[in-house]
């Protein structure tokens, strides 16, 4: 059994008298893709902020691989990766510096190449941040989680608003980096990328945990009810469809 790498214990955020997350209680066992979903305003974000130490909280507690948020949280950034926004680039460097940019502020020597490897962004290492198409900007966003070779990573929605098959490849890159041995923490709303790429999900709504399972044993629990979709289910769907009409090589998306 792996171990637990995240314990997030009767966690509250209050805003004034609005309660953002109410109590919420869950672990994340090492090298899994764990999601958490929701609507808007449900509490993810405001939940992974904490837990990275962007926000602070009201109330509970929060252990990362062993130690405690409020003791050591700047040991716990040293293990951690967060993939940041577009906002968090200068726009007139070129990929390869921005990595060792930010190398440089962890204080780490890097391969920049290497990295841009990883992400399958080597024939765009002299171009900007600005100049790439969207699921190319999210790669790289990828890329400069990985870093600091954390034991961790956050991504928050990272494939909205990206075509099928670049959202297709971003998946393949997540697997990719699991498998490597680094643990996944991911939001979206796109309930068939949590079914392919998540070990287990925790559904919040309205700030409280209302389901923690595999996806597979959440689908079953609900068909064990009687549930039936009112239509009949294909073998494929249409995503498959423009897959497979505009090839599954990788494009420059």
């Amino acid at each position: 059994m792996s171990k637990t790498i995240i314990e997030v214990k009767n966690l509250f955020k209050k805003y004034g008298d609005f309660e953002a997350v109410k109590g919420i209680s869950f672990d994340v066992k090492e090298g899994e893709i764990f999601g958490l979903l929701g609507p808007n305003g449900a509490g993810k974000s405001t939940t992974l902020e904490i837990i990275e130490t962007l926000r602070t909280k009201t109330s509970g507690e929060i252990i990362v691989d062993g130690m405690d948020l409020d003791k050591l949280p700047n040991d716990i950034k040293k293990i951690i990766g967060v993939q940041l926004q577009t906002s968090g680039y200068y726009p007139g460097l070129n990929l390869v510096e921005l990595l060792n940019l930010f190398a440089g502020l962890y204080n780490e020597s890097i391969d920049p190449f290497a990295l841009l490897d990883k992400v399958n962004l080597r024939d765009k290492a002299k171009s900007k941040f600005k100049e790439m198409s969207g699921g190319q900007k999210q790669r790289f966003s990828i890329a400069t989680t990985l870093i600091n070779k954390p034991k961790i990573i956050f991504l928050d929605e990272p494939t909205t608003g990206l075509d099928p098959q670049a959202r297709r490849n971003l998946w393949e890159l997540i697997k990719e980096i699991r498998s490597s041995g680094t643990t996944v923490i991911i939001t979206t709303h796109y309930m068939d990328e949590a079914e392919v790429l998540c070990d287990r999900v925790a559904i919040i709504d309205s700030g409280k945990i209302i389901a923690i399972e595999s996806p597979d044993q959440l689908i079953d629990d609900l068909v064990a009810t009687g549930f039936e979709r009112p239509k009949e289910v294909k073998k494929a769907s249409l995503e498959d469809v423009f897959i497979k009409l505009t090839g599954h090589e990788l494009r420059a998306d």
